[in-house]
């Protein structure tokens, strides 16, 4: 393969991920504006939020499958011009419950993390996989393109064309992939789903799985829910709360090649070590500091960097899982992390409404990462025990 046609696929398949992301955090920056035109509750301006992540997480599985057997280029471009068509609905829509229909397909937006990942990592050797996925991952800046673009957009142009740009631009950009790359190479005998699904008997996909729950799920509650979080604890406007939690999605977003890279350099058991003690200590302060703008931005920056740093030592370690089965390997733990961001806002909308707070929500964040720290050094305690026994041996 040549390397000017790798360079170039990895930076179109970032730039086509991006646009996803953007279109599939569409709700968040101005889920509060929607709560007063719709006359929502707490709990229903959540499930708002959550529902493009539920479809976006679960089918991440299927379409990872799809691009073991069928390529990415295929299949990337035919889900973003899948994806014009809920947003021209959302641009229409009369009531929540069509909004909540049209969310629920944008979530498609989500599956193109799963299908970058595994197209992409054909195109490079192992020793690079670490810094290359990272900077696929960088894909995630659609998140933070949408909270500073949509709420600009909806104070000058109203709801209808939020959607309806984003429609417009998601077309574009599948012409541009379409036509700027070339499909991998496939293998000569089909895939079976028998073959794809092989995978869940690796007690690694699983352990990863439940890593990229907490590593990317926060990551996705953050820049899901921080506008929402703002306005009702800080009193901001939306189009303020957007740009502040657009520095945060930055920050994790560019931080996750840094954390390949260090997986890369140093081992991903390690890095994920520092991550899981980091994840757990700012949780516990962001409980705390729920009154204070000041010390709650700062360390919502430092879990970013910290949860930026976790996507990227977690997909280091995905393609050893099976190199032959990258695509199903990636949908399930990618399906995981999507999920992982799902839940969190239901569950923040619901302590919200039962305790008037939102101390719960971050605690239980960390006894999440206290979890997965424990069963880190228990799985790295078996590995270096069978490590002995096999060079005793």
């Amino acid at each position: 393969m040549k390397t000017k046609n790798s360079t170039f696929i990895l930076i179109l398949s970032t730039a086509a991920m991006m646009m996803s992301f953007t279109v599939w955090s569409v709700f968040a920056p101005i889920a509060t504006e929607i709560q007063r035109l719709y006359q929502l509750s707490a709990l229903e301006k959540s499930i708002l939020i959550a529902a493009p992540i539920l479809l976006g997480s679960i089918m991440r599985i299927p379409m990872g499958i799809l691009t073991d057997r069928y390529g990415g280029r295929r299949l990337y471009t035919l889900t973003m011009l899948f994806l014009a068509l809920p947003l021209i609905g959302a641009g229409f829509a009369a009531s929540y419950s069509m909004l909540l229909l049209a969310a629920f397909f944008i979530g498609m937006a989500g599956t193109t993390f799963a299908i970058s990942i595994a197209y992409v990592s054909r195109w490079f050797p192992a020793e690079k996989q670490g810094l290359v996925l990272g900077i696929v991952g960088m894909g995630n800046l659609g998140s933070a393109a949408a909270n500073f673009l949509i709420p600009i957009i909806f104070t000058f142009y109203g709801l209808g064309w939020v959607f309806w740009s984003l429609a417009l631009s998601i077309g574009i950009m599948a012409v541009l992939f379409w036509f700027g790359t070339q499909d991998e190479k496939q293998p000569n005998e089909v895939k079976r789903l028998k073959d794809s699904l092989s995978v869940l008997k690796f007690q690694e996909t699983w352990i990863l799985s439940l890593f990229y729950f907490l590593t990317f799920g926060g990551f996705v509650t953050f820049s899901m829910y921080l506008p929402t979080l703002l306005v009702d604890l800080f009193t901001m406007t939306a189009v303020k709360a957007g740009m502040v939690t657009a520095g945060f999605v930055v920050a994790a977003t560019f931080v996750r090649p840094v954390g390949g890279y260090l997986s890369d350099r140093f081992g991903a058991r390690k890095v994920l070590t520092v991550v899981f003690c980091g994840v757990f200590l700012f949780g516990l302060c962001i409980s705390f500091t729920l009154d204070s703008f000041a010390s709650f931005s700062v360390i919502c920056m430092m879990a970013a960097l910290v949860l930026g740093v976790g996507n990227g030592a977690v997909f280091k370690m995905v393609p050893e899982v099976s190199p032959e089965n990258i695509g199903s390997v990636t949908g399930i733990v990618g399906a995981f992390g999507g999920v992982g961001g799902f839940f969190p806002p239901i569950l923040i909308g619901f302590t919200k409404d039962i305790t008037g707070d939102y101390f719960l929500s971050f605690a239980l964040l960390a006894l999440l990462s206290l979890v997965c720290l424990l069963l880190h050094q228990i799985m790295n305690s078996r590995t270096n025990a069978h490590v002995r026994t096999v060079n005793h041996s």
